[in-house]
Order: structure tokens, then C-alpha cells, then sequence
């Protein structure tokens, strides 16, 4: 994966990048708990978001169980 400014991933992508399962980005981005956008009703996703993204989640500013789905918690 090249780090060029502006680059859009796919689902596949941003999960090889966060080393998760596709599903669990799939429920991530639907559930609006990480930046993504659609593109034809196809999920995408902008780099520079989701490296922000994982620097919030790391630096613990984040919302209340924004989080959850990656530590293994359930929606209820």
C-alpha cells in the first residue's frame, strides 16, 4: 500500500491496514465508529482519516465504546 496524500481504500484494504476482519471494519464503518464513506453503496475509505482515527484511538481520546467491536465487545 502506497502512502500517498488523498489515497482511498477499500474495505479490504483498511482491514489488511488494521490487521482486523473485513466484517469487523464492515460493522465499524456502518455503525459509524470510524471515518468512511460510500461510494455506489460500496464502502471507502480516506487514508489520512483513518490514520487520524487510529491516533485517537491510541491517544485514548475516544468516545465512549467507540472502540468496543476492535477489543472483541458485542453490540447488544
Amino acid at each position: 500500500m502506497k502512502d500517498e496524500p488523498g489515497q482511498i481504500l477499500t474495505l479490504d484494504e483498511v482491514a489488511a491496514y488494521l490487521k482486523v476482519g473485513k466484517r469487523t471494519v464492515y460493522r465499524l464503518a456502518a455503525a459509524k465508529k470510524i471515518p468512511a464513506f460510500k461510494v455506489g453503496g460500496i464502502w471507502r475509505f480516506s487514508r489520512a482519516d483513518i490514520d487520524g482515527w487510529i491516533r485517537q484511538q491510541s491517544s485514548g481520546d475516544q468516545q465512549e465504546g467507540g472502540d468496543d467491536l476492535l477489543k472483541g465487545g458485542r453490540r447488544s
